[in-house]
């Protein structure tokens, strides 16, 4: 079974380095809001590639980021039960949730979206307002990729749920959590 810890690490090594890239896209993304309400509120004016650009670093942020999230167990849950439970329990939940509707859905909207970001890239679509961003196919490319990496991210948290339903391991790994994110 080292194989499989190895696997799930190397993954988690994966997007672990997207996670630390797109940290710089939070921060200019910060840079960018800044400058635009610096804009807006001294100088009384704005720029339309500037709002644009907010929402696409926005958009890269939390595609991108996704899988990022989680890897640390970071993303959006109703906890309310699920720390109570032991550690099988919520095995059994990350496992049956994966299967039912993590991959699934990563599935449903990379098939479906991939029509959609290749029309874009064929257009060459930019921004319909006059003064917006050009290259729209870019961000547009960013649906497909974050879902890759968050259903890439689900086969460790997958396996790893096995591993410890199955007594191989006693957590998910709680040497991700020591990580610095």
């Amino acid at each position: 079974m080292h194989w499989l810890a190895r696997f799930c690490d190397r993954v988690d090594s994966v997007n672990r380095a997207v996670g630390r890239g797109v940290s710089y896209v939070a921060l200019i993304m910060v840079l960018v809001v800044t400058v635009d309400v610096i804009m807006r509120y001294l100088f009384k004016t704005t720029f339309v590639f500037v709002q644009e650009l907010e929402w696409h670093l926005f958009g890269v942020l939390f595609l991108i980021g996704a899988g990022y999230t989680l890897l640390y167990d970071d993303h959006v849950r109703v906890d309310v039960f699920y720390q109570r439970f032991s550690k099988k329990t919520q095995a059994w939940i990350n496992f049956i949730g994966a299967l039912v509707a993590l991959f699934p859905g990563c599935y449903l909207i990379i098939a479906t979206s991939w029509r959609f970001v290749m029309n874009s890239w064929a257009v060459n679509e930019g921004s319909p307002d006059p003064g917006g961003l050009p290259a729209r196919y870019i961000l547009k490319a960013m649906i497909p990729i974050g879902f890759v990496l968050v259903a890439l991210q689900g086969v460790p948290l997958t396996l790893r749920s096995l591993m410890v339903i199955l007594g191989i391991e006693s957590d998910f790994n709680p040497e991700r959590k020591e990580g610095a994110h």
